[in-house]
């Protein structure tokens, strides 16, 4: 058995490990890379295996860095089944259409105006892609084996973080390898925490923050000063948001804070169409998550949906405090764009990150203090206030992390950190091999380790 990593290693993005059993060639995830051009530019290069070779995906779980790639793949000629839970399916549905949409646009752009040193510029795929692409999803509950063929078996189990995500153990040639994907938080206030695994044989584990323990201090104290200071000296409160996971969290922190009365009573806009699809979720899947009915209906009153670019565009003719939630959560595109241009410069206003913000992101950028933010080709003076909240994140921390892998009832033969900047991976292996005495590493890309 051999396992490949040709993604989410040195970076946050990309996740996609090849796993080779004596009978079958699976794929654990399929994302995009995202982030500095050098990784956006391993989207375009030869696919290092041949796609019709791969027998079948399975997905942890919807967002673009983990199934981002699914319509190119298929594209270049895979055609087997893509495996994962149910709300993962209805997710990626809304994220890759979103995705190859803006691909489109994007192309057409740079053709309109020759700004593409291709002529003509192309997408990565299309929206025709995607769907022939969604035709290969096939669905599984949490908790219930499910076959692959030739005596392969995997099995999903609830990793909190967004609807439908999985931990994925897969068994195959007497060997039982899980594969973490992204693990959620104990005490996130809407997802479940991830459920734990008794054992494996090989255990690759998310080391998004790795070396980061997220502030003890209440989240909701925390979002609710800087709404309510924000607001007295006139300013509005901007929050890039993931569409999925980030912005359903946010909504339901808004809605407890406004029924306690501890934030002002001013107007919040949910202004993501991919978001408010999202949310609608809530309702359907009332398993993959811990909110009551009554919850989820608060949630959906909170905020006024923006859906249409006129009731977008029209946000800014309210002049008052008021909140924004839009996409993307790191700024890379979106709505939110179009936000941070009009709202940057003013020092009443303030920009609250609430998670994590990766390398070559405009996220990253005003999370590390830069001055100016370049958005549509234009320089925009960062004058209003920036605020971050790493526990708002969905991501597991260091301590997190390690509580969850205590669970396991026997030390897996080797550990493989993934999933993680250089730094945040080389110290979750360290931290794993002096307090768990497990042995660990941290791959290298495209490196194959035997799995004897």
């Amino acid at each position: 058995m051999k396992l490949t990593f040709l993604g989410a290693v040195g970076t946050v993005t990309g996740s996609k490990y090849l796993l080779e059993t004596s009978t079958k060639r699976l794929m654990v995830d399929c994302g995009l890379f995202q982030g500095l051009k050098l990784l956006r530019l391993r989207n375009w290069a030869p696919f290092p295996i041949d796609p019709a070779t791969v027998d079948a995906v399975i997905l942890t779980h919807a967002h673009l860095d983990h199934s981002g790639y699914l319509p190119l793949l298929a594209k270049l000629g895979f055609k087997g089944a893509i495996h994962c839970s149910e709300a993962t399916r209805d997710l990626c549905r809304i994220l890759l259409l979103d995705s190859a949409h803006i691909q489109e646009k994007d192309a057409e752009f740079h053709n309109r105006h020759k700004t593409s040193k291709h002529e003509p510029a192309l997408p990565l795929y299309t929206v025709e892609d995607v769907m022939v692409v969604m035709k290969q999803f096939k669905t599984h509950a949490f908790k219930e084996p499910f076959a692959l063929g030739d005596g392969v078996q995997a099995l999903f189990r609830h990793a909190g973080h967004i609807l439908g995500a999985a931990t994925l153990e897969i068994q195959a040639d007497d060997k039982t390898i899980v594969f973490s994907g992204d693990l959620g938080r104990p005490n996130d206030p809407v997802m479940w925490p991830p459920a734990p695994v008794p054992e494996a044989d090989y255990l690759l584990i998310e080391s998004t923050y790795g070396n980061r323990i997220h502030d003890s201090a209440d989240t909701e104290e925390r979002l609710a000063e800087i709404i309510t200071r924000t607001a007295k000296r006139g300013g509005k409160i901007i929050i890039p948001s993931f569409a999925v996971g980030r912005a359903q969290s946010l909504l339901y922190i808004l809605a407890k804070l406004k029924a306690a009365h501890q934030i002002p009573n001013l107007p919040i806009y949910l202004d993501s169409p991919m978001a408010i699809e999202a949310s609608e979720m809530i309702h359907r899947f009332p398993h993959d998550h811990r909110l009551s009915p009554e919850q989820c209906k608060a949630m959906d009153h909170v905020a006024t949906y923006t859906s249409s670019v006129d009731e977008s565009k029209a946000i800014a003719s309210y002049h008052g405090p008021m909140v924004i939630l839009s996409a993307s959560g790191m700024a890379t595109g979106g709505r939110i764009l179009h936000h941070l241009m009009q709202y940057l410069p003013d020092r009443r206003n303030t920009i609250v990150l609430a998670g994590f913000q990766a390398e070559g992101t405009r996220g990253r950028s005003l999370q590390d203090g830069q001055k100016f933010l370049k958005i549509f080709g234009k320089l925009i003076d960062v004058h209003a206030e920036i605020e971050t909240i790493h526990a708002l994140s969905a991501h597991a921390d260091s301590h997190e992390i390690l509580d969850w892998l205590k669970q396991f009832v026997r030390a897996p033969k080797h550990v493989f950190v993934t999933h993680g900047e250089d730094d945040a991976a080389a110290a979750l292996a360290e931290r794993i091999q002096r307090e768990l005495g497990w042995e660990c590493s941290v791959p290298q890309m495209n490196e194959t380790a035997s799995l004897a």
